[in-house]
């Protein structure tokens, strides 16, 4: 007795441009280039989607979403490389001491908005970077301890691959797409 099978679609494939960073770098390069690829990984991640998908929790009872991810990553752009690395005196986004949790539990506000803030602030940091030597040093608020550029970009690498990686669950749960 043969049992019949019916074929299992795949699931959709994210795919755009994007371009890796060099193999054969400067620190510099290396550096910007690592950071830029998780920037435009994390966009290819919420690609196509609606806002109300971008808006869907993962999995009760986590608060995460694509959204919610978009606007802590706004906020830590700013936090990182305007407010600490520079003492630029701008406002914190998404944060209050009355809700420090409000990037990804309050998703109020239009999407395309958050994501043009983004993209500005995204803007924003590579001016600095570009403006700035990897020794450089700005100023963790919380301790008044000094770090380079160099510790930074490598922080928010580190940031955005951890982000990517619940992205990317976030994702497949919504429309089953993975890849990219």
């Amino acid at each position: 007795m043969t049992e019949h099978t019916t074929p299992v679609a795949s699931p959709p494939r994210l795919t755009a441009p994007r371009t890796d960073p060099a193999p054969v770098a400067d620190e510099r390069q290396a550096l910007t280039e690592s950071l830029d690829y998780y920037r435009r990984t994390f966009e290819l991640k919420c690609a196509g989607l609606n806002p109300a998908q971008l808006s869907e929790r993962s999995v009760p009872p986590s608060t995460l979403t694509l959204h919610g991810l978009l606007r802590h990553l706004t906020g830590c752009e700013r936090w990182w490389f305007r407010i600490q690395f520079t003492g630029e005196d701008v406002p914190n986004l998404y944060y209050s001491d009355d809700d420090p949790e409000q990037d990804f539990t309050d998703l109020g506000g239009d999407v395309d908005e958050a994501f043009s803030l983004w993209h500005a602030e995204c803007t924003r940091s590579r001016e600095i970077v570009a403006a700035s030597s990897l020794d450089q040093t700005g100023t963790r608020r919380s301790t008044g301890e000094p770090f380079t550029l160099r510790w930074l970009m490598l922080r928010m690498i580190g940031e955005y691959a951890r982000h990517i990686g619940q992205a990317d669950l976030i994702r497949e749960r919504i429309d089953g797409a993975t890849g990219e």
